[in-house]
C-alpha cells in the first residue's frame, strides 16, 4: 500500500477524538499495535509496515475472500469487529470476523433483490440500498428483513448507499435528483428531498452516489459520480452547494465515502484510489492531502472503519461478473 501527500508538511489530522471513536476504540488500537511505517521524506511516499494485531498478538488479516460471484458493492462496520456486505447477484449479505478473515451468509439474499450501500446503527438495524427503488432494514444479528420501504417506482431509479444522520438513514438516487430518509427504526414515514441549487442531474449516467454526513452534523456530503463533484446538501431544504476542491481537479469515479472528523476518504472506484480530503469548518471547501493506492485494489467500491484501518470490497467491475469470478475484501492503515 502506498500513500502519497502533495503537501506532506501541512497536513491537518483528524482530532484524537475522531481517529480513535472513543475508549472502546482506543483499546482495540493498542491491542493491535499499529506499526508507524517508513517514509520516503524526498518524494512524500509513505509505505505500511505493521498494521495491526490481535489481543492474542496475531496479526489480523489484511484481505479475506467472498464467496464465488459474491459480486459485492457496500461494506459496513459497527462498534464489533464484524464487516458485513452485501451482493449484487441477489442482495444477500455476507458477515465476516476481521479478527480471523472467517466468514459466512447470513441472509441468503433471493430472485431480483440487490444489495449495495450499507450501514450499520447502534442499534444492531443494517441499512441496506436496494437499487431498484427498495431500501431494506435487517437484523444484524439473524440476518431477517424487518422492514422494506418502497422509496420510488422499480424503474428509473438507483438507491445506491445510504448514511445515518440524526434520526434517519439518508439513502442516494443516482438517477434521480432526491435523497431519501427513512427514519431510523422499524417504523415511520419516508421522507423526499429533492436536490435544488448547484445540482444538475445529467441523463444517463451515475449521479449521486456516496453519502456522509458533515462533521457539525447538519447537512450531508454527496459525490457525483459523474463528472466527478462534492455537494454540501441542507437538510431542510435539499439546497445542494458545490464543494470547491482544492488540490484535485475532480473526483471523477467517486463512490462511497467515509469521514472521521474534518478528514473526508473519497474512493474513487475504477481510479482504484481514495483521495483523502481535509473539509473547511463550514464543509464548502476540500483540500486534498494525499492520496493510497494499493496493488491489492481491483475497482474497491466503498469503504468502512475498524480501529486504525479502513476495509474496502473489491467491485472489479472490469472483469467478467460470473459465478465463478472472485472477490475479496481488504484492508488498508490510516
Amino acid at each position: 500500500m502506498t500513500r502519497s501527500h502533495p503537501h506532506p508538511h501541512s497536513l491537518p489530522h483528524p482530532s484524537r477524538r475522531a481517529l480513535l471513536g472513543g475508549a472502546a476504540l482506543t483499546a482495540f488500537a493498542v491491542a493491535t499495535g499499529a506499526g508507524a511505517g517508513t517514509a520516503n521524506a524526498a518524494t512524500g511516499t509513505k509505505t505500511a509496515t505493521t498494521i495491526g494485531g490481535g489481543a492474542a498478538g496475531g496479526t489480523w488479516p489484511t484481505e479475506f475472500p467472498l464467496p464465488n460471484g459474491f459480486l459485492p458493492e457496500g461494506i459496513a462496520i459497527g462498534r464489533k469487529p464484524y464487516a458485513y456486505m452485501g451482493s449484487r447477484a441477489n442482495g444477500a449479505i455476507y458477515r465476516t470476523d476481521l479478527r480471523t478473515g472467517e466468514g459466512g451468509i447470513l441472509f441468503a439474499g433471493g430472485t431480483g433483490l440487490i444489495a449495495v450501500g450499507l450501514k450499520l446503527d447502534h442499534d444492531g438495524l443494517l441499512y441496506v440500498a436496494g437499487n431498484t427503488g427498495v431500501a431494506r432494514t435487517h437484523d444484524s444479528r439473524t440476518g431477517e428483513v424487518v422492514a422494506t420501504h418502497q422509496l420510488t417506482e422499480p424503474t428509473g431509479h438507483f438507491i445506491n448507499d445510504v448514511t445515518l444522520l440524526g434520526d434517519r438513514a439518508w439513502f442516494t438516487d443516482s438517477r434521480a435528483a432526491a435523497l431519501y430518509g427513512v427514519p431510523r427504526g422499524r417504523t415511520g414515514t419516508v421522507k423526499t428531498l429533492p436536490l435544488t441549487g448547484d445540482w444538475v442531474q445529467l441523463p444517463d449516467v451515475n449521479n449521486a452516489n456516496g453519502i456522509v454526513g458533515t462533521p457539525d452534523g447538519r447537512a450531508l456530503i454527496v459525490v457525483k459520480s459523474t463528472p466527478g463533484e462534492l455537494y454540501n446538501v441542507n437538510l431542510r431544504t435539499g439546497h445542494a452547494t458545490k464543494i470547491t476542491l482544492v488540490g484535485a481537479a475532480n473526483v471523477v469515479n467517486g463512490d462511497g465515502l467515509y469521514r472521521i472528523g474534518r478528514t473526508l476518504y473519497v474512493v474513487q472506484n475504477r481510479l482504484n484510489l481514495i483521495s483523502v480530503f481535509h473539509l473547511d469548518p463550514k464543509s464548502t471547501t476540500a483540500t486534498l492531502t494525499g492520496t493510497i493506492t494499493d496493488p491489492r485494489f481491483d475497482v474497491p467500491t466503498t469503504a468502512a472503519r475498524f480501529g486504525n484501518r479502513l476495509y474496502l470490497v473489491n467491485a472489479r467491475f472490469t472483469s467478467p461478473q460470473t459465478p465463478e469470478t472472485t472477490f475479496t475484501g481488504v484492508a488498508v492503515p490510516i
